[in-house]
């Protein structure tokens, strides 16, 4: 049994945390698509030393920002984690005074 629920758990924060990774990454993507159709013939011009700047700079502001949001994922997981082993802590208790009882 404490596999089922091991694996319940394990697999509702794995949703949890796909989904915020998915959306993250799409938000990104999502951002960049939609700037780019308003960008007119201007930014063509721009040197290829500028836009490798800007991008290297963008690349690193986003690193930063995820590396941020797994930390924030996994102190979230490792409190869902620690509830679930008092949880499952308590229930095990809970059976074994009842079974010695």
């Amino acid at each position: 049994m404490s596999q089922r629920d091991g694996f319940t758990g394990g697999f509702l924060v794995g949703t949890i945390v796909g989904g915020m990774v998915g959306g993250i990454i799409g938000a990104l993507v999502g951002s960049r698509i939609e700037k780019n159709p308003k960008e007119d013939n201007s930014s063509l011009l721009k040197s290829a030393k500028d836009e490798k700047l800007d991008t290297e700079a963008n690349i690193e502001m986003a690193r930063r920002r995820l590396e941020n949001k797994i930390a924030q994922l996994n102190l979230a997981i490792d409190d869902v984690r620690e509830q679930f082993g008092q949880v499952e802590q308590q229930t095990l208790e809970s059976e074994t005074s009842t079974e010695g009882g």
